[in-house]
């Protein structure tokens, strides 16, 4: 994948959609591109939020221990953005997220994504957006099946 390709990924991602192709280039361009085999951890719960991940291929989930064995709390996929909560409020990992398949992401070291988030706030706007959206569908996911993941 070269540095067009990952930006037209990232264009793909909606809270980055409104950023001009230049300021895209320059993310992909500090950003780093790692790989995950299936069942490779990318980070484990109470890890150093460190660095938001862009998944550009391949799919994973959010994984978290309760007394009733491991949930599933969240599935991800191509465009998605992951590892921005702890970022955005400077705590530890939430959930260990896990490789399902083969998976290529961005790496956005956690100074740069803040970074980002600063010079457009559109961008902050858009990630709240979307944590809102998150905690909803959860919410409602465990009101229908008492499941977060269900």
């Amino acid at each position: 994948m070269n540095l067009e390709t990952e930006v037209r990924a990232l264009q793909r991602v909606p809270m980055f959609r409104d950023l001009d192709k230049g300021r895209l280039k320059l993310l992909a361009f500090t950003s780093e591109r790692v790989g995950f085999s299936a069942g490779q951890v990318l980070f484990n719960r109470g890890d150093t939020s460190d660095a938001a991940y862009v998944i550009l291929e391949g799919k994973a989930h959010a994984l978290v221990d309760a007394p009733t064995g491991v949930l599933k709390v969240a599935e991800f996929g191509a465009h998605d953005l992951i590892g921005e909560m702890g970022v955005l409020a400077e705590t530890p990992r939430s959930a260990s997220v896990v490789a399902i398949t083969d998976l290529l992401v961005l790496r956005i070291d956690k100074d740069v994504f803040l970074e980002l988030l600063h010079q457009f706030p559109q961008i902050a706007i858009a990630v709240m957006r979307e944590l809102a959206h998150r905690l909803e569908r959860t919410t409602s996911r465990l009101a229908r099946t008492g499941s977060p993941a269900g």
